[in-house]
C-alpha cells in the first residue's frame, strides 16, 4: 500500500526563494531518500521557489538516479509548481544525471583525463 502522497515545500528546507546552494539540494535530498526508501511517494513543490541553479537541482533530485531506479524515481516522486525554465533545467539535470549514473566510471575517467592539475590556473611567477 502506497498510501497518499507526502508534499515536501522546498522553501521550507531552503528558507527563501532562493535555490542556490549544493549544501541545501543535499538538504532536500537526505528528505526525499528517506520517504522513497520507505516506499513512500513524494511530491517536491517549488511553490514560491524564485531562482534555481543546476548545482541545487542536481544535488537534490539528479542524485536520485544514483541510489534508486529509475522506475522506483518515476513510479513516487514527483515535481510541482516549477516556472517553465526551471523545468527546463530539470529535465536537462535527470538527462545527465540518468547518463551519468549509467556508467559512471566512464565519465569519471573523461572528466579526470580533461582537468589534470596541469590545467589547473596557477598565479605567475612573473615579476
Amino acid at each position: 500500500m502506497i498510501g497518499e502522497p507526502v508534499i515536501i515545500r522546498v522553501i521550507n528546507i531552503v528558507g527563501g526563494p532562493l535555490c542556490v546552494a549544493a549544501d541545501d539540494g543535499q538538504h532536500v535530498y537526505d528528505e526525499v531518500a528517506t520517504l522513497l526508501r520507505e516506499g513512500r511517494p513524494v511530491v517536491l513543490s517549488f511553490a514560491g521557489i524564485e531562482t534555481v541553479i543546476a548545482a541545487f537541482m542536481s544535488a537534490a533530485i539528479g542524485q536520485l538516479y544514483g541510489k534508486f531506479s529509475e522506475e522506483h524515481v518515476c513510479g513516487l516522486f514527483s515535481v510541482r509548481d516549477l516556472q517553465a525554465d526551471d523545468r527546463a533545467l530539470l529535465d536537462r539535470v535527470v538527462r545527465n544525471a540518468k547518463a551519468y549514473y549509467a556508467n559512471p566510471a566512464a565519465f569519471d575517467a573523461v572528466w579526470k583525463e580533461e582537468f589534470t592539475d596541469e590545467d589547473a590556473c596557477a598565479p605567475s611567477t612573473h615579476v
